[in-house]
C-alpha cells in the first residue's frame, strides 16, 4: 500500500483536509497583501521643487495650484508622477530635506496619497531608481527563500518553515511600518519577500501531501482563490488607509494571530514517513481518519505498518535539482518550464505591480485585476484535466495577444 492508497483509505479530501486547507489558505491573503502593497506604498504622486513653484502672495506655492498643468523635464521644475492625470491642486504636503538639482525640496501632492516611501524620503529625479532598486530587491528576497526554505522544509519539516515563515514575516513587517531610513526599509522588505516563499511554497506542498490524488487539483487552486481576494482586499484597505506606515502595519500586525498556528497546523506524514519517522505518521494518520469518520481497524494498521508504504517512500534515491538538467528530455522539459514560469511572471507582475501607470483610478485599477482572477482560477478547473498542454498554449496565446493589442490604444484613452 502506498501514500496514496492510504489517502484514499482514510478519505483523499474529508473533513481534516478541508480543516487543513483553512489554516493554509488564510495566510494566502495576508501574502497578496505584502506581495502588492508597494503599488501604494512606492507610489509617486504628482510634485515640484519649491524652488520652482509658481508663488502666492504669502511666498509660498500659489492657492490651489494644479499639479497637471505644466509637466516639466528638468528636476528643477514640475515633475509629474505616474498619477498625474488626476487634477492635484492643494492640499501639498512640504519636505525640506534637499535633493540633488533641487535646492528648496519638494512639495508632492496630497490628493491620494498622504504619504508614501516615495515623499517620505525624496525618491524622485536622480533619487527615482532607488525606488525600482527596491522593489528588484524584494523580488530577490522571493528568489533566496524559495532556494533557502525549499531545502530546510525538506530537512525539518514543511510545518516548522511554514511557522517561522509566519512569525518572521509579521515581525520583520511591522519593522517595515517604523523604518527610519530607506535602506532600512529595503532590507527589512527584502526578509519579508524570503518570508513569502517559505509560507507560499510550503503550504502549497503541505497541503497537496495530505490530500488524495482525485482531489488535488482543486485543493491546489483554492489557494489561489484568497491570494485573489488579498488582491481585492488590498485595494479597500489602502482606499482607508493613505498614509504608506499605516497601511503597512495595518497588512503585518495581524500576522502575529497565526501564533496558534503551533497548535493546530499538522505535520506532513508523508514527510515523516520519508524521513522514517513511521510512529508519528501514523498516529497523524490514525486522527486524519478519525476525523473524516473513516477510522483505521487492525487490518488497516498492519497495511500502513508493512514495508511497502516506507519502501515506496524511503528507497527512493535522493534528488537535487541538478536532476532537472540531467538527462536530455528532463532538460528541455525543465528549460521549457522554466521560460514559461519567467513569462508568466514578467508579465503578472509586470502588470500588478505598475497598475499606477494605467492613467486610471489606482483603486478601482486594483479591485478589477483582483476580480479577474476569480474567474481566471475557476477556468483553470475545467480546462487542466482534460489537456494541459492545450490549454497553456491557449492560455499564453490569449495573454500574449492582449499585451500585444496595448500597442495600439490611442494615448490619453
Amino acid at each position: 500500500m502506498n501514500f496514496d492508497e492510504v489517502l484514499d483509505r482514510i478519505g483523499g479530501f474529508g473533513r481534516f483536509q478541508k480543516t487543513l486547507y483553512v489554516w493554509i489558505c488564510m495566510p494566502q491573503i495576508f501574502l497578496a497583501f505584502h506581495m502588492l502593497v508597494s503599488v501604494f506604498t512606492g507610489a509617486v504622486p504628482p510634485h515640484l521643487c519649491r524652488s520652482a513653484w509658481p508663488a502666492g502672495d504669502n511666498g509660498g506655492p500659489r492657492l490651489g495650484f494644479n499639479f497637471s498643468i505644466a509637466p516639466g523635464e528638468s528636476c528643477t521644475s514640475l515633475q509629474d508622477g505616474p498619477l498625474s492625470h488626476l487634477n492635484h491642486s492643494l492640499p501639498i504636503t512640504e519636505h525640506s530635506s534637499t535633493s540633488n538639482g533641487c535646492t528648496g525640496g519638494w512639495e508632492f501632492s496630497k490628493e491620494v496619497f498622504l504619504s508614501t516611501v516615495v515623499t517620505e524620503w525624496d525618491l524622485v529625479c536622480e533619487n527615482a531608481t532607488l525606488n525600482n532598486i527596491g522593489s528588484s530587491i524584494y523580488m530577490f528576497g522571493l528568489l533566496v527563500g524559495a532556494v533557502l526554505f525549499g531545502a530546510l522544509a525538506d530537512k525539518y519539516g514543511r510545518r516548522m518553515i511554514i511557522l517561522i515563515g509566519l512569525a518572521v514575516q509579521a515581525i520583520f513587517g511591522v519593522g517595515v511600518a517604523f523604518s527610519p531610513n530607506f535602506y532600512i526599509y529595503v532590507l527589512l522588505r527584502f526578509v519579508v519577500g524570503m518570508t513569502i516563499s517559505a509560507v507560499i511554497m510550503n503550504a502549497f506542498v503541505l497541503g497537496t501531501e495530505w490530500t488524495g490524488p482525485k482531489k488535488r487539483m482543486l485543493a491546489g487552486v483554492i489557494t489561489d482563490y484568497f491570494f485573489g481576494f488579498g488582491y481585492i482586499l488590498l485595494a479597500g484597505l489602502a482606499y482607508l488607509i493613505r498614509d504608506w506606515r499605516k497601511l503597512q502595519l495595518a497588512i503585518s500586525a495581524p500576522g502575529f494571530l497565526f501564533l496558534f498556528y503551533i497548535w493546530v497546523l499538522p505535520k506532513s506524514a508523508r514527510w515523516l514517513m520519508a524521513n522514517k519517522k513511521h510512529e508519528e505518521a501514523l498516529d497523524l494518520i490514525r486522527k486524519a481518519a478519525l476525523i473524516n469518520g473513516k477510522p483505521l481497524v487492525d487490518d488497516d494498521i498492519e497495511l500502513c505498518q508493512s514495508s511497502k508504504i516506507s519502501e515506496n517512500l524511503q528507497d527512493l534515491r535522493k534528488y537535487t535539482v541538478i536532476d532537472l538538467v540531467r538527462t536530455p528530455r528532463m532538460r528541455r522539459q525543465s528549460l521549457i518550464l522554466f521560460y514559461l514560469w519567467f513569462v508568466n511572471v514578467l508579465v503578472y507582475y509586470g502588470l500588478s505591480l505598475n497598475i499606477s501607470d494605467f492613467g486610471m483610478n489606482i483603486y478601482l485599477t486594483q479591485m478589477i485585476f483582483g476580480l479577474v482572477e476569480m474567474p481566471a482560477r475557476t477556468i483553470t478547473l475545467f480546462t487542466l484535466n482534460r489537456s494541459r498542454r492545450i490549454s497553456q498554449l491557449a492560455f499564453l496565446a490569449v495573454g500574449g495577444l492582449a499585451c500585444l493589442l496595448t500597442i495600439f490604444i490611442p494615448d490619453g484613452r
